[in-house]
């Protein structure tokens, strides 16, 4: 599967917001479903992209999938401190799911990350579940950090992310 990475364009922000928005859905991973208050972000490319840098995976001139790359503990950050970048809110979509599409945009994050002046780790949180993610992010060399992992929702007490950094 030949995949191209790139910055999104404007013009793909509402594909993008879907395909994220199905696989959240899809993967059981919004605890409210549709009414989910996190659909509303996992939709709105617009606003990462004006916080953050978000690229997208094509193929056969199609997006795929997409990744928010935060730069630096950039307004989008959760987890990230100084000197650190942030991966967040990867997607693919179903039917381009184990061609690659994942492992390349983690991969551009980290040259990203790698190019970005002073950042020396680049983090990430994720789900329980997410173990097709969890397979790629330890392929390339991320290990999983207990003490960072979290809970965006305190009063739910199921709800703990995983953490997961890379030293560059």
């Amino acid at each position: 599967m030949d995949i191209v990475i790139r910055q999104v364009e404007p013009d793909e922000y509402e594909a993008l917001g879907e395909i994220t928005a199905q696989a959240y859905l899809q993967d059981g991973l919004l605890d409210f479903g549709e009414s989910d208050e996190y659909l509303g972000e996992l939709k709105d490319v617009a606003k990462r992209a004006a916080a953050a840098e978000v690229l997208v995976a094509v193929h056969g001139g199609r997006v795929v999938g997409g990744v928010t790359f935060v730069p630096s503990g950039g307004p989008m950050a959760d987890i990230a401190g100084p000197g650190e970048a942030e991966i967040r809110m990867l997607a693919v979509s179903r039917e381009a799911r184990g061609r690659g599409a994942g492992e390349a945009l983690v991969r551009a994050c980290v040259e990203e990350a790698r190019a970005t002046d002073g950042c020396v780790r680049i983090v990430l949180s994720s789900q329980r579940t997410m173990h097709s993610a969890h397979r790629i992010y330890e392929r390339l060399g991320f290990v999983r950090t207990p003490e960072r992992d979290w809970n965006p929702i305190p009063h739910l007490s199921d709800i703990t992310l995983l953490t997961y950094e890379l030293t560059l």
